[in-house]
């Protein structure tokens, strides 16, 4: 192993070779390598004074901010592990979050436009978080409270407006008085505590590569999400596959960060573009009126996010090329019919490729090739990042049998950059894996002749009808076809000892709803009989929860309704409506 496995290697190279080149752009501001860097070190320097130290559990529950990526270099450089914390959940989820990842810290911000963290924070249980010692905010004043959660408030000082070193202060004392040290912008150069042990890059980098960095949280959309541990060296690694894989960093390349960096694939992609020396615009919250204007100021290169994000800027892009400067958007699926998408998008200027990744492998760890076919290019999947480094197999869910191309089945993987585990969890961990060591991605594809392979949706998502295993999304590509339909979802259910598909979908018009019996009739023409529903609702909104990605549809949920409604109506008719 060698030093540059530790995080702070992913950009140390470009603080040496052009330390005053644009590495960040918040608000119009650029931020150079050298400021990010000091902003780093007052970031470590503060934190090691509030008593945070080596194998400690940080919670960041942020947006995008400098500050953000400031505070998970400083962790690394100590040694302790950032708990990233998404910005859409609510109290009981910021709760579960805190409680089993053993948070030590707190760092948020109280008020941010739509985001009421105040009023989260309210309903948060502060009794059972036994670990938990301090609240760090960010952007206090007068008006902070002095305690949250029944701890101690210390303002979160460190930010791009010290134009030097931070040194210790009496006049300048945390809100609540318990906590150790505090600082203020100085113009003597004076590190803080400066006779304290060196800094933290001089640990031994064999030990901080191999030091949890990051808890990443799992969707969670049945119970409570697992915390997914990545290395330094996991994700170190992994960023520069992307860089070299994806061929980041030509003249002019430059990165809209669109997607929380709280979630894998906006950090990922974030540090990749780092690594590979391009520019990154950090967006606080993602509006299309915003990212339109800022690709087209900054002549965005590149961008990543999901076919709901394309949807909403076609809505308000209409004009036939919208971004020239564009030259991918990589994007993961999370609804149905995004093929149709892509044929209308890509010949106005909008270059998608479908992608690969979880929490447990990183996001990007696969992308689709640029010269496939539009309809093949856009499917989730693609060739590793990695390269040779990286293996995919896929594995018949029933036979345990290796599948052989083309056939589907469970996809399983194995990188250098996988996960560590799920902390705290053991078990999880180990049904995890395979013998062998490859993960078990609980996804349902199929490899392709030349060694790339395909993504199709979950394994609980997938059905087996008349004796084949079927995609939902093949029938809701169908069913949302229907000249009436807006969009649709399909779970499997055993209706009479059989399984059975049944469906639910939004009408484009909700006050007056298509006849069922036609639409399915419809839908007949296209699909094999044992395919088609034998039951389709009408709803007003699928049941979804909020991912750092975007929201994801909870099967789960509808698959339960679904037999709530078979309870209820088990003298209707097979085709109904409700």
């Amino acid at each position: 192993m060698s030093q540059s496995c530790a995080l702070h290697s992913v950009y140390q190279h470009h603080l040496v070779q052009a330390p005053n080149a644009t590495m960040l752009i918040q608000d119009d501001q650029h931020i150079s390598y050298v400021q990010f860097d000091q902003l780093v070190q007052n970031t470590e320097t503060w934190l090691r004074q509030q008593g945070v130290k080596r194998g400690d559990h940080v919670a960041v529950w942020l947006i995008n901010r400098v500050e953000w990526l400031a505070i998970f270099f400083a962790l690394a450089r100590l040694g302790a592990t950032l708990v990233a914390v998404n910005t859409k959940y609510r109290s009981h989820e910021v709760h579960y979050i805190l409680a089993n990842s053993q948070a030590q810290y707190l760092i948020l911000q109280l008020n941010f436009r739509k985001i009421d963290f105040a009023e989260v924070i309210k309903g948060v249980d502060a009794s059972s978080l036994t670990q938990l010692k301090t609240i760090m905010m960010v952007d206090a004043d007068d008006n902070t409270p002095t305690t949250l959660l029944n701890r101690p408030v210390v303002r979160f000082l460190p930010t791009l407006a010290h134009a030097a070193p931070l040194t210790v202060s009496d006049d300048n004392a945390p809100i609540e008085g318990t906590a150790p040290g505090s600082f203020k912008n100085t113009q003597s150069g004076a590190v803080a505590t400066a006779t304290e042990e060196k800094t933290s890059l001089k640990v031994n980098s064999l030990i901080l590569e191999d030091l949890p960095v990051i808890f990443f949280t799992t969707s969670g959309t049945t119970k409570g999400p697992k915390l997914v541990v990545h290395t330094q060296k996991t994700l170190s690694e992994h960023v520069r596959h992307i860089a070299t894989g994806y061929q980041f960093g030509a003249p002019g390349d430059a990165l809209l960060t669109a997607l929380p960096l709280c979630g894998v694939y906006g950090l990922d992609s974030a540090l990749a573009a780092i690594a590979a020396r391009m520019p990154v615009v950090l967006m606080d919250f993602f509006d299309v009126a915003s990212a339109s204007q800022l690709i087209k100021q900054y002549n965005i290169t590149h961008i990543f996010g999901s076919d709901e994000m394309l949807r909403r800027f076609a809505e308000q892009n209409p004009e036939p090329i919208a971004f020239t400067s564009l030259k991918l958007f990589g994007f993961a699926a999370f609804s149905a019919r995004f093929v149709e998408l892509a044929q209308e998008l890509i010949p106005r200027g909008f270059p998608m490729r479908g992608l690969y990744g979880s929490s447990e492998v990183h996001s990007l760890f696969s992308a689709q090739r640029n010269d496939l076919p539009l309809e093949e290019r856009v499917l989730g999947g693609g060739t590793p990042a990695a390269g040779a480094l990286a293996s995919v197999r896929v594995r018949d869910p029933d036979t345990q049998e290796l599948c052989a191309t083309g056939l589907s089945g469970e996809i399983e993987i194995k990188s250098p950059t996988l996960f560590k585990g799920y902390f705290n969890n053991p078990e999880a961990t180990s049904q995890a894996f395979t013998q062998d060591g490859y993960f078990k991605t609980g996804d349902l594809g199929y490899l392709r002749g030349d060694g790339s392979f395909v993504y199709q949706s979950r394994i609980g998502d997938t059905m087996r009808l008349g004796g084949f295993l079927v995609d939902p999304t093949e029938i809701e590509d169908v069913l949302a076809a229907q000249p009436d339909i807006e969009s649709a979802q399909v779970v499997g259910v055993e209706i009479n000892g059989q399984p059975r598909a049944v469906a639910f979908a939004i009408a484009k018009n909700k006050q007056c709803p298509p006849d069922v019996t036609a639409t399915l009739k419809g839908v007949a023409k296209t699909l094999a009989a044992f395919k088609i529903p034998a039951h389709l609702w009408f709803v007003e909104e699928f049941p979804t929860t909020a991912s750092a990605n975007g929201q994801k549809f909870q099967r789960v949920k509808l698959r339960e309704l679904a037999l709530e409604k078979l309870q209820e109506h088990s003298a209707a008719p097979s085709i109904s409506k409700k």
